[in-house]
């Protein structure tokens, strides 16, 4: 039976479509009309956000229309409205953009709103992105001259993202099984979604069949009743082997145990299964522990000459083809000659700092989370590496030992979360004088604040490369080369 919404509401209450309104009698531009749920608005759309959303405004509220293009009109649902400020989504495209593709790879994206840039051309995206990046370095006086290059795209443009985790609501008899709408608890159900791996889209459907005819039961936060919660699905590209985790609100073996037989008859590229109890009320989706169904507790990946093993809760880049990119450019601006001394801050699971160690004399990863170190540590032994350690602690106290110790460090990258690095962890890296630092990062924002900072400090920016780790999305990826000034530069008035 097909259901009458893909969007699963928090309230347990399908979303209907409202009827068609003409733009005249009820659009954004009228003083009278009162803006709310459900409204039907029409929008011009002057730009895009930092987050995607199409930019318009009315006498009262400023809006942001998912699935809009700069230079359209349309009508648009708003789905949220606050004092100042209401959230839509395309209805009806009035008046196209020149950019908007004729035949972009998903219909439903200013639904999903996973992927806003979906519905615009790649050249077109590309160009986003670079401007996005030059908006942010703009509004710092003394990065005004740096340079950006061309982004870097991956060969996949679609069918590039190898993890997933996934949100299941609903009732056993029609699960919905895909991500969270954005700034609310209603499931968008994915169903083969055209940014997946093709294996996933595979594994989520034959989870969702399984779910249907053993009946487990899902998992509802507002009774606190049921079982499932969520679904991760992983994949392999070296392998073509497929990891499923099933997160479960209790351990309740029996309905597990039956779904994960049905997935390994349905799917045999399905190698490793697990169950993640995670008994918490909060969004964090995966808890400590971890139960296998199966022999096999992880799978082997490979970028460039690196095997990676991952495993349920390992932190490993979603775009395969994009980390490749990332990593080939690091080691080429590192320019090392194998006797040098490489600190990997934020090192993760120890991507890069694996990568470098063939053409460095040590590496050293710095990594806060415990789980992710000793990842690191069982990759090195997988790659027969032995001049990589990795610590596990604060990063800002592992550098304050690092100058204890009189360190000599040649080069140091720092691969910061998404809020970039705090100034003490910039003011000891720069203490340690490294000829070379690479930054990688995955917010402009946060970016441009830190090389301010740093040159500051007397390290200056040489390059930006921008890397599209995430086409369809307004994410972007950036490696960044900074060389030793010969004195530190004063712009911080």
């Amino acid at each position: 039976m097909k259901k009458e919404s893909k969007i699963k509401p928090a309230t347990g209450q399908r979303t209907k479509t409202p009827r068609t309104t003409q733009p005249d009698n009820n659009s954004a531009r009228s003083p009278q009309v009162k803006l709310l749920q459900k409204s039907v608005v029409e929008a011009q759309i002057s730009g895009l956000d930092d987050e995607g959303y199409g930019i318009s405004f009315c006498e009262t509220h400023a809006l942001r229309i998912a699935g809009a293009l700069p230079g359209e009109t349309v009508l648009a649902i708003l789905d949220h409205v606050a004092q100042r400020m209401a959230f839509g989504h395309v209805k009806k495209i009035l008046v196209p953009s020149p950019a908007r593709s004729r035949q972009p790879p998903c219909r439903e994206s200013s639904q999903c709103l996973g992927c806003p840039l979906m519905a615009m051309k790649y050249r077109d995206q590309a160009e986003w992105k670079h401007q996005f990046i030059l908006r942010h370095l703009q509004l710092y006086r003394e990065l005004g001259d740096i340079v950006v290059h061309p982004l870097l795209s991956p060969l996949r443009l679609i069918h590039y993202r190898t993890t997933v985790r996934l949100a299941i609501a609903g009732k056993f008899s029609e699960p919905y099984i895909g991500i969270f709408r954005r700034s609310s608890h209603d499931v968008f159900d994915q169903e083969d979604c055209p940014i997946h791996h093709p294996l996933v889209n595979r594994a989520i459907e034959v989870v969702r069949r399984g779910i249907a005819k053993i009946k487990v039961p899902v998992y509802n936060p507002r009774s606190r009743m049921g079982l499932l919660r969520y679904l991760v699905v992983r994949v392999s590209e070296a392998e073509q082997k497929v990891m499923v985790v099933f997160v479960t609100a209790k351990r309740s073996f029996n309905e597990i145990h039956h779904l994960s037989k049905f997935v390994s008859e349905q799917m045999p590229e399905v190698e490793v299964i697990a169950q993640n109890v995670n008994s918490s009320e909060g969004n964090v989706i995966m808890g400590h522990t971890d139960h296998f169904l199966t022999p096999k507790h992880h799978l082997t990946e490979s970028i460039g000459d690196i095997s990676f093993m991952i495993s349920p809760r390992s932190f490993f880049q979603v775009n395969r083809d994009g980390a490749r990119l990332i990593y080939e450019k690091v080691k080429e601006w590192a320019q090392l000659g194998g006797s040098e001394t490489v600190l990997d801050l934020y090192c993760g699971i120890g991507g890069i700092a694996l990568t470098l160690a063939s053409s460095a004399g040590k590496v050293i990863g710095v990594e806060v989370v415990e789980s992710a170190v000793e990842d690191a540590r069982k990759n090195a032994r997988l790659n027969g590496i032995g001049n990589c350690t990795f610590e596990s602690g604060d990063v800002a106290e592992q550098l304050e030992e690092l100058a204890e110790q009189e360190e000599r460090v040649d080069v140091v990258v720092l691969n910061p979360p998404r809020k970039g690095c705090d100034e003490s962890v910039l003011r000891r890296v720069a203490a340690l004088e490294p000829r070379t630092l690479i930054y990688v990062s995955c917010s402009p924002q946060s970016l441009a604040r830190d090389l301010n900072v740093l040159k500051s400090l007397g390290y200056v920016c040489s390059a930006v490369q921008p890397v599209d780790m995430f086409p369809q999305t307004m994410h972007v990826e950036n490696v960044v080369r900074l060389e030793k000034a010969i004195k530190p530069l004063d712009n911080t008035e």
